[in-house]
């Protein structure tokens, strides 16, 4: 079958509240959230396990700036001091002494301004490799709350998301049949919906299980 051009355009992720969906695998990393008071406080989970998207609705909340880790500096700190603040990928700076001095002096002015601050990463805090003491130990002291692996009812909840945020619509059979073949994780999620999206456009066909099914055959004969 002949290919078409195709233009990878963006999707629009919906990161308001009402589009995080809840479920035991987050469910008290949203509580946490969405608690009334809240300092400080770390984020964690595998990637697109949805920190971001959380990080949004407490932002949307709190009235935060959100800067991503590896954009701090010395001197973006006192402005971005003057509200609450969300920073994002902080394992990112891993050993970056400049970085990681602008994110213990943003910390510091930020709680003594009275605002609260939301960290987010990867992997359990002692992993992030965060090398100045006083700003490890002091990640180290927020509470902390962890997104985990989806369970099926999640990752199938999270596929049709996906879907939705690309304005797909998918054959009715094609989630149950990606749920029991992909890897259990947010990123083979959003990295099939994405290929399924390009396979569509490129071969003029419907997002259905007969194109999954060629792209999961490609990746097994790819890793022979």
């Amino acid at each position: 079958m002949s290919e078409q051009l195709s233009f990878d355009l963006p999707s629009v992720p919906a990161l308001g509240r009402a589009d995080f969906l809840v479920a035991p695998s987050n469910a008290v990393a949203v509580a946490m959230i969405e608690a009334p008071e809240v300092d400080k406080l770390v984020l964690t989970g595998p990637e697109g396990a949805g920190k971001t998207h959380l990080a949004h609705v407490w932002a949307a909340r709190s009235g935060a700036a959100i800067v991503a880790a590896t954009d701090l500096t010395e001197a973006n700190v006192p402005a971005l001091a003057a509200r609450p603040v969300v920073v994002e990928d902080v394992p990112e700076i891993a050993g970056d002494t400049a970085r990681e001095t602008a994110l213990f002096h943003l910390h510091n002015l930020v709680l003594a301004e009275a605002h609260a601050l939301l960290m987010t990463g990867r992997g359990p805090v002692r992993g992030w490799g965060i090398t100045l003491p006083d700003l490890a130990s002091r990640i180290a002291a927020a509470r902390s709350a962890a997104l985990e692996t989806p369970d099926d009812t999640l990752l199938a909840a999270v596929l049709a998301k996906l879907f939705a945020d690309r304005q797909l619509t998918p054959k009715a059979d094609l989630i149950p049949y990606l749920v029991a073949r992909i890897d259990r994780s947010f990123a083979a999620a959003r990295d099939m919906v994405a290929r399924l999206d390009a396979a569509s456009l490129a071969q003029k066909r419907p997002v259905s299980r007969i194109l999954a099914s060629g792209l999961l055959d490609k990746d097994t004969a790819d890793t022979r």
